[in-house]
């Protein structure tokens, strides 16, 4: 990608020094760390799971915050955040910040464009740096769920080492492949701006799981299609990619399909509980966003109904 002489964005804020004091679960009262069961056993398998339950009620055991954890107690009278030592980072690193800090600008850049030729405004969201642990308007989140928007405090939310992961254990490496991920919940952004988020969420109200697992899937294949959608204006406006940085970003999308990832886990596949789609149904709404570079082409909903 050609990226290094351009706009950096000023939305970035950088929690990488930060220590979180307090933590309260998702939704806080309404079943704590439980509800990030589904996640996490998507990323980490039965086993990971496990492992990281135990430490995160561990570390809730012995600074007193188990019941917040758990979902229970008041958020307000517990400590989010306080600031540690000056962040310590490799030169490496410090590339990458600035990587993703041009990637949210061209972002940026891309759907104010296309927000005001509906004659709307586009609002943009703040990307939050952290490392291990983070809290969010939606409350605790962690280095294993992976990057994730928060549409509560509209935030992106991000531990670098995730690109690390992104590269050796799932065999998707580039500089590409690390702006898809970001423009992807950056897509989610959009969602919740549109009012499409919030019918989704009001859609999965009194149905089954496997019916709300479909709903899912349509929000995550259109994220996926509006990462396309910014990588078409990126390069027909901007020529901010090279060659073979469209396959590394179909490589990104194909590593974190439901399939590939459960295969990956627990060496079978269950289509039923999919929550973002097939390998193959990722990379194929990514490039008709590459293709199409309009948000009307990404109507998921219509399409897989």
């Amino acid at each position: 990608m050609r990226w290094r002489t351009n706009r950096r964005s000023s939305n970035v804020e950088d929690r990488r020094g930060m220590r979180t004091a307090g933590m309260r679960g998702l939704g806080g009262g309404d079943g704590g760390i439980l509800r990030l069961l589904p996640v996490a056993i998507r990323f980490l398998g039965i086993k990971g799971t496990m492992i990281a339950v135990v430490a995160i009620l561990a570390f809730g055991f012995f600074t007193g915050n188990l019941q917040q954890i758990l979902g229970g107690g008041s958020f307000e009278t517990t400590q989010q955040e306080t600031p540690s030592k000056t962040v310590s980072q490799s030169a490496e690193e410090k590339e990458l910040v600035e990587f993703v800090s041009v990637v949210l600008a061209d972002t940026e850049e891309t759907w104010h464009e296309i927000f005001q030729q509906s004659g709307n405004t586009y609002q943009e969201p703040r990307l939050v740096l952290y490392r291990g642990a983070v809290q969010s308007g939606c409350g605790f989140g962690s280095a294993q769920m992976g990057p994730f928007y928060c549409p509560a405090d509209q935030k992106v939310y991000i531990d670098l080492g995730f690109y690390d992961d992104l590269a050796k254990r799932h065999n998707a490496p580039g500089d590409f492949a690390q702006a898809y991920v970001l423009a992807h919940e950056v897509g989610h952004h959009v969602q919740t701006l549109t009012g499409i988020s919030q019918q989704v969420q009001k859609a999965k109200q009194g149905v089954n799981k496997t019916d709300a697992n479909k709903l899912s899937i349509m929000q995550e294949l259109q994220a996926d299609c509006f990462a396309g959608v910014w990588a078409h204006h990126a390069d027909k406006s901007r020529q901010l990619l090279e060659a073979g940085d469209i396959e590394e970003g179909l490589a990104a999308a194909s590593a974190i399909g439901d399939d590939r990832l459960q295969k990956q886990a627990k060496g079978y596949v269950t289509p039923d509980s999919f929550t973002h789609g097939s390998s193959e149904q990722r990379v194929r709404w990514f490039k008709i966003g590459l293709k199409k570079g309009t948000f009307k082409g990404c109507d998921t909903f219509s399409v897989m109904n």
